[in-house]
């Protein structure tokens, strides 16, 4: 038995989904049920044995102390974060409470529970910790990408948050010797994204025939990662990783915001062309862009090839066709989660952008 915190959100609804898909070993599954966790994630996972959902907050110790005293996992992979760079600039103390706040008594009931396991349970233990590149602050056009030795240097609260979280766990294996790993992920994409996020956010404006926000030149890089490779990167690193490493996951997908926003319009004209036929590229509008706004992430990923054997399965034009496709099969998915609360942050977010 494991135990999965954020699982009803984007990665981690889509790991909990591989996870029994690809086994026989159950998890429990505790989400608080934010805005970005949504229960529907799981749908297919109802009625499964397998599968116990707790609705639930890591920040409260009493709870999760209970499900590790009652479960006795092997391992906690932990997922549950607020993640939205742009929320962070309008509200960072959610940021705060649940990345770092919410880690720290995490890390305190898993520390107490590791302690008593006997011995052989304690040195078989994992606390998983999922992090994010950028952490690691921004990269010039040339620089060498991400390893996992380069300096920390957060620019926005949600990143600051993430490293403090990261800097937590590092601490509690050396200072208690609790058996951690932590994965620093580049931008992922797939199925379940919310879509406040870039590339559902496109998919879904396009096609009500609404502008497709481009930030500032639309020349910020990133490094682009399917989340199902992403997930069979945090299984590896699960079943072989060594305690207290970290691992950057990446997808070897280094591309500019603008030709994402071109390849998606480029397959929506394909599989759901306009009813005018014209492209979807006329609904791209470039407006102010957002403060502090990194302008390239990349990820070196070479240690964890090398050490533990794994590398992306999809390259991004197999992917990003996969998520089109996702989206345009699972409408309703998209219209039960565009609740007023996502309507009333779109505006604040974007309304006052300048194009």
């Amino acid at each position: 038995m494991i135990l999965v915190t954020g699982g009803a959100g984007f990665i981690g609804a889509n790991f909990v989904l591989d996870w029994l898909a690809d086994n026989d070993e159950p998890l429990i599954n505790l989400d608080k049920l934010t805005y970005a966790g949504n229960r529907s994630n799981l749908a297919s996972a109802d009625g499964n044995e397998r599968h116990l959902f707790v609705h639930g907050d890591i920040g409260d110790p009493h709870l999760t102390a209970s499900l590790l005293a009652q479960y006795q996992p092997r391992a906690v992979i932990n997922f549950a974060a607020e993640s939205h760079v742009d929320r962070s600039i309008h509200g960072p103390e959610d940021f705060i409470q649940t990345n770092v706040v919410g880690t720290f008594h995490l890390l305190e009931t898993t520390r107490a529970y590791w302690s008593a396991l006997p011995a052989a349970a304690r040195q078989a233990f994992r606390f998983l910790h999922v992090s994010t590149d950028e952490v690691y602050g921004s990269l010039t056009a040339t620089a060498p990408a991400f390893t996992e030795e380069h300096r920390y240097q957060p620019n926005s609260p949600y990143s600051a948050s993430k490293a403090a979280s990261d800097h937590l766990v590092r601490a509690y294996h050396h200072t208690y010797g609790l058996p951690v790993l932590t994965t620093n992920c580049s931008n992922n994409y797939g199925p379940f994204h919310f879509p406040e996020k870039l590339i559902p956010l496109l998919i879904v404006n396009a096609l009500a025939g609404k502008s497709l926000p481009v930030y500032g030149d639309g020349r910020q890089i990133r490094d682009w990662l399917y989340v199902k490779d992403h997930c069979s990167a945090i299984r590896r690193v699960l079943a072989a990783g060594r305690p207290g490493e970290t691992y950057n996951v990446g997808g070897n997908n280094e591309k500019p915001n603008i030709e994402i926003v071109h390849a998606v319009c480029s397959l929506l004209d394909e599989l759901r062309p306009r009813i005018d036929g014209k492209p979807y590229r006329e609904q791209i509008t470039y407006v102010a862009d957002r403060p502090g706004h990194d302008r390239r992430y990349a990820i070196d990923a070479r240690k964890i090839e090398a050490e533990l054997g794994w590398q992306p399965a999809h390259s991004f034009a197999r992917g990003i066709r996969l998520t089109v496709e996702w989206y345009l099969a699972n409408q309703q998915w998209v219209k039960d989660v565009q609740s007023g609360a996502y309507r009333d942050w779109l505006a604040k977010n974007y309304s006052q952008r300048q194009a």
